[in-house]
């Protein structure tokens, strides 16, 4: 298990993609991360395939790893303001959602992630990521649903 800032114990992984939901868990991860002294992982995926894109090359303008990067660092200014959770780490992974975040909190102590992502069936209550990374994962997974903030 990894420490977290002054030798707290353990690593809250977030899975962020944006939506209002896995906002509320970037929230909710700080505060935990917070609460335990562990560190904080805002943990985003991408992935291009020619399910998604009539074409299946990437114009050579775009970089999706660094556009990524952008948007997360983006999301994390709308959430906190100027104000980060100290010892914030943003992570960028090429793949899909659910590997990338079962992946990334193998050694952690929780996996948050929103309800529902921006997947295409908005309507569900429980996502296909939040419920793979629920059957699959090694540490407890807490799925944040509606907009309850956390407590000040």
């Amino acid at each position: 298990m990894t420490e977290g800032p002054e030798g707290g114990a353990g690593r809250i992984v977030v899975g962020v993609d944006g939506s209002p939901p896995s906002r509320q868990a970037l929230r909710w991860g700080a505060h935990l991360a917070a609460t335990f002294g562990a560190s904080l992982d805002a943990v985003t995926a991408w992935e291009i395939t020619s399910s998604n894109h009539d074409w299946s090359w990437i114009p050579s303008d775009r970089n999706p790893d660094q556009d990524t990067r952008e948007a997360l660092d983006q999301i994390v200014q709308d959430v906190f303001g100027d104000q980060p959770p100290a010892g914030l780490r943003r992570l960028v992974h090429q793949g899909q959602a659910s590997k990338v975040l079962l992946d990334a909190s193998e050694d952690a102590i929780m996996l948050v992630v929103g309800s529902r992502g921006h997947g295409g069936f908005a309507g569900l209550m429980l996502g296909s990521v939040s419920a793979n990374v629920t059957a699959h994962a090694a540490c407890p997974v807490l799925v944040i649903h509606g907009d309850q903030a956390p407590p000040k």
